[in-house]
């Protein structure tokens, strides 16, 4: 089934519109692939949802360097990374988005840039995510998907210039903290376009979070899972049950990282502080199985 949202993901990709301040420019989209479904091997050149898309390989060490990058632990083969940062070499990279929310530092270009996108209460006030500051974008509507991914795709788009292997795209549940102005339909058929995107340049895409929507992984067009404390809210068999092996696990407390070590020998899990900090700053954390 190719419903009309998937659609204008194709369209969008065939015709990428300019990004407003990566300076990264976007590259050929070639042709999409056709979403036929991939092997399901475990050597790290198996295939995602799409043919050809090359998932992280399996029980590798994990690291999660969202607060700023930094050698990798000797052992680490899969790292995630903001977009920003350039990719560990010889490594599994997953480049960090933010695809629903609105980074603090970007505030000003969205509002100025695509203020329609920006969602707003029934006062006209910006639906704001009160535990990390950061403003929701409106999924709402197709024109409005359409908006978001003229400025996410092209990131999308530098994630692979950059020689990334992947991507996840944060804050797929946003809907939970929208005050009811989006619904779980809105957000799965943004992080479709957002597939559709990724998969043009061959890159796997991660469901981030929301083990609600695991059974809904075929609509989304998602590969694998970057799944933070599903150990700690007992959510990691949700995710296993759709994506098997393929679920990359964060934790920030030393005994649901122990819990995981001895539940999922199979998955990449690694331990981290909750603030991401480099290697070298004061609080920083990091463990693997």
């Amino acid at each position: 089934m190719q419903p009309a949202w998937l659609a204008l993901a194709l369209v969008a990709c065939s015709s990428p519109p300019p990004g407003p301040s990566d300076g990264a420019a976007p590259l050929d989209q070639g042709p999409v692939p056709d979403g036929s479904a991939g092997s399901n091997g475990s050597d790290g050149s198996i295939d995602g949802a799409v043919t050809g898309v090359r998932l992280p390989p399996d029980n590798a060490g994990l690291d999660y360097q969202l607060g700023g990058a930094y050698p990798p632990p000797a052992g680490v083969g899969i790292v995630s990374r903001d977009r920003l940062d350039a990719p560990a070499t010889g490594l599994y990279n997953v480049c960090y988005v933010n695809g629903f929310q609105i980074q603090p530092g970007d505030e000003a270009m969205w509002q100025s840039a695509h203020p329609s996108v920006v969602l707003v209460d029934g006062a006209g006030h910006p639906v704001i995510d009160t535990a990390w500051n950061e403003t929701l974008l409106d999924t709402s509507s197709a024109a409005k998907r359409t908006e978001i991914l003229a400025v996410i795709g092209p990131w999308i788009d530098g994630c692979a210039h950059d020689g990334f292997d992947a991507v996840e795209i944060d804050n797929l549940d946003s809907y939970s903290r929208s005050t009811g102005l989006l619904t779980t339909d809105d957000n799965v058929a943004m992080i479709a376009l957002f597939a559709a995107r990724a998969h043009g340049h061959g890159l796997a895409i991660a469901q981030k979070n929301a083990s609600e929507l695991v059974a809904r992984r075929t609509d989304m067009g998602t590969d694998f899972v970057v799944a933070e404390e599903c150990n700690r809210y007992t959510e990691c068999d949700a995710y296993t049950s759709g994506y098997g092996t393929h679920v990359l696990m964060i934790e920030y407390r030393r005994a649901d990282f122990t819990a995981g070590c001895a539940s999922y020998p199979n998955n990449s899990i690694v331990l981290r502080d909750q603030n991401l900090v480099p290697a070298g700053t004061s609080g920083y954390l990091y463990d693997g199985c």
